[in-house]
């Protein structure tokens, strides 16, 4: 939760307000625009005030602010501003914001993946041309075994000396330029497994070495047809996890949560999304099967005992709370997100560690 960041009373003023109230919005996942924007100032410039207080108890335990709460606190303002007379004070026109990442990492993976067609080309050349040069090396042996085979031992004949001279002297360089072609294959080779391992490692978290936001999207489209579910999982306070217990105890258990997951859906991907969220891609399945599986999962991780080694005592009480929806034709994945997310916080606002698919849960 955001608000946890600033600490009661205190001012904030200048860039780093902005800062602030740009870092509320994304971990609200509230769009820029003037009302949400305008909230958020009056959040995080008075943060022992009413509203903050209020944002603070909605959004206990990671729960983000819907749109109609935005809109609903919005007008409260609004109204005590008017009764008191007076209007708040605008809030400051936040600076342009920084160019969105998308494109250049859409413009890096583009040179990767054109490094890799350059590099496995240049191994193939390099290949055909070790292997010409090595035929020809073996033709040059042959004739020079013809020459000295068929010329007479005591032949003074300077034609046939001169042209075994030349033979002897291009097979010798062409076993030279074989060896440095032999090389050139290997560190072509090499490099091309290191360029694949780039390439997988920009799709994969560091943490829990699951699956990144970013190859999720990519498997989502690559989904030729057939029902397509996505199920996103939110560990339950995780933020008392990391305050209780320091953040390396927190990873510690995201990549605990993470392998249980992966080991629960067998045969679908399992990512992380992001902070404290998963989600899962589960296609060939139809709902039932896939609710099914993402419940069983969620009760595998409720029952795991999440030992501190530190100390060798148990953490109670880790639980997730989960939502899935099914893809419908023709709909992009922003918005079978927007309706995951839906139903992850209804899984929130019911208490925690349950499951709410579309059918009610």
């Amino acid at each position: 939760m955001y608000l946890g960041k600033i600490g009661d009373g205190e001012e904030l003023a200048g860039h780093v307000l902005i800062h602030a109230v740009l870092a509320f919005l994304e971990d609200q996942r509230l769009d820029p625009t003037p009302l949400n924007y305008s909230f958020a100032y009056h959040v995080v410039s008075e943060p022992a005030g009413a509203l903050a207080l209020e944002v603070a108890r909605r959004t206990d335990g990671g729960i983000r602010l819907t749109t109609n709460e935005v809109e609903q606190l919005g007008n409260a303002i609004d109204g005590a501003a008017d009764v008191a007379g007076t209007r708040p004070a605008a809030a400051p026109v936040p600076p342009a914001a920084p160019p969105a990442p998308e494109p250049d990492m859409a413009a890096a993976e583009a040179l990767v993946t054109e490094t890799l067609r350059q590099v496995a080309g240049f191994a193939d050349m390099v290949s055909e041309m070790r292997t010409e040069t090595r035929d020809f090396g073996r033709n040059l042996a042959a004739s020079a075994d013809a020459l000295q085979r068929y010329a007479p031992i005591d032949s003074t004949d300077a034609a046939v000396a001169e042209l075994a001279r030349i033979t002897a002297a291009m097979r010798a360089r062409v076993e030279i330029a074989e060896a440095r072609l032999e090389q050139a294959t290997q560190e072509a080779s090499e490099l091309r497994e290191q360029l694949a391992a780039a390439h997988d490692d920009a799709r994969r978290d560091p943490l829990t070495e699951l699956p990144n936001r970013r190859a999720f999207e990519e498997a989502v489209a690559a989904v030729a047809s057939g029902p397509v579910h996505i199920a996103m999982c939110d560990v339950d306070h995780f933020k008392a996890i990391n305050d209780l217990h320091g953040h390396p105890v927190g990873d510690r258990v995201l990549r605990a949560i993470g392998t249980t997951l992966a080991r629960e859906c067998p045969g679908h991907l399992v990512a992380r999304y992001g902070g404290e969220e998963f989600v899962v891609l589960i296609a060939g399945a139809d709902m039932v099967e896939a609710e099914t599986l993402i419940e069983r999962a969620r009760i595998a991780i409720g029952q795991r005992r999440y030992r501190l080694r530190e100390s060798d005592t148990f953490i109670n009480g880790i639980s997730l709370s989960a939502g899935m929806v099914t893809m419908m034709p023709g709909e992009t994945l922003l918005s079978a997100i927007e309706r995951v997310d839906a139903l992850l916080y209804d899984a929130k606002r019911r208490g925690r560690n349950c499951f709410v698919g579309e059918r009610g849960g």
